[in-house]
C-alpha cells in the first residue's frame, strides 16, 4: 500500500464511518478498485478504525465526561439511565461480532455484487426513515434493542451502521438530534472490542507490514475527515437533509452491481 492509497482508504473511512453511506462497502470497492490486498496489513485497519473512534470522542468529550462522572458516582441519575441503554444496544453486536463477523466478512469482502445490493438496503432505510412521521420522544430501552439490533445487521459490509441506527431511531419515532448522539456513542465500545478481537485473533504471520507512513497518513486522515463528519452528520440528522445520502447510496449500490454484472 502507498502512502496515497493509504491517504484515500483514510479519507473513505473517516467519511463513511460517520456519514450513512457504510464504511466497510466503501472501503470494499475502494480496495477493489485500488487493488490493494485485503489481508495487505491488519495494523492498517486498526489504526483507521481507531482515528475515528478517537474523532467520536472528541467531538463527544463534554458528553462523555458527563456520563464518566456519573457512572463512577455509582448513584441512580438519567446519565446512568442513559448508559444503560447504550449499553443494552451493545448486545446484539456483542453476539453478532463474537459468533458471526467472521463468516459474514468471508461472504461480503471483495463481493462487489453483495456490497451493492447491500448499499441499496441502506438507500431503502435513508429514504422510509425521510418520509416517517416526526416524532419528538426519548431513547427507550425497547428503543435501545431495536437500534442495537440494527448496527448488528450492519456489519454486513454495505448497509451503513450509522444510517442503520439513525434511520431505525427516526422510524421509532425518537427526536433528531437525540438519535444521531446515541448513534454515534453507542459504536464506541464495539468498534474497539472489533479491534481487539482482530488483533489477538487475526493470522500475522500472513500479512506483509505496509511501513509506518501509510499507517500514520491512514490515521490522520481518517481522524481529521471523521470529526468533520460527525459534526456534519449530527446537523444534517436535525435538518432531515438525509435523503441526499439515500440517493447516494442508491447510485453508488447500482454502479457497483451493474460492473460486475
Amino acid at each position: 500500500m502507498t502512502w496515497f492509497e493509504a491517504l484515500i482508504l483514510g479519507i473513505i473511512q473517516g467519511l463513511a464511518e460517520f456519514l450513512p453511506i457504510s464504511s466497510s462497502g466503501h472501503l470494499e470497492i475502494g480496495k477493489v478498485l485500488l487493488n490493494i490486498e485485503d489481508k495487505e496489513d491488519l495494523s492498517f485497519t486498526v489504526a483507521v478504525h481507531g482515528a475515528t473512534v478517537l474523532s467520536t470522542i472528541v467531538v463527544f468529550w463534554k458528553d462523555l465526561l458527563k456520563l464518566g462522572k456519573s457512572f463512577f458516582s455509582f448513584k441512580k441519575s438519567p446519565e446512568n439511565d442513559y448508559l444503560l441503554r447504550i449499553f443494552i444496544s451493545m448486545i446484539p453486536v456483542l453476539i453478532v461480532g463474537v459468533f458471526f463477523k467472521d463468516q459474514v466478512e468471508a461472504l461480503f469482502t471483495g463481493n462487489l455484487l453483495l456490497v451493492g445490493f447491500a448499499l441499496l438496503i441502506t438507500a431503502g432505510l435513508l429514504m422510509f426513515a425521510h418520509f416517517s412521521k416526526t416524532r419528538n420522544r426519548e431513547i427507550g430501552i425497547v428503543d435501545s434493542i431495536v437500534i442495537g439490533i440494527a448496527q448488528a445487521v450492519a456489519v454486513i459490509p454495505g448497509i451503513s451502521r450509522s444510517g442503520a441506527t439513525i434511520a431505525t431511531g427516526l422510524i421509532l419515532g425518537v427526536k433528531k438530534e437525540e438519535v444521531a448522539r446515541f448513534s454515534f456513542l453507542m459504536v464506541l465500545i464495539p468498534i474497539l472490542g472489533a479491534n481487539f478481537l482482530d488483533i489477538i485473533s487475526g493470522d500475522h504471520s500472513s500479512q506483509q507490514f505496509i511501513g509506518w507512513l501509510p499507517i500514520i497518513i491512514g490515521f490522520i486522515s481518517a481522524f481529521i475527515v471523521g470529526y468533520l463528519a460527525c459534526s456534519w452528520m449530527i446537523n444534517i440528522v436535525k435538518k432531515g437533509k438525509i435523503i441526499y445520502f439515500a440517493i447516494y447510496c442508491l447510485i453508488v449500490g447500482l454502479s457497483a452491481i451493474i460492473s460486475v454484472m
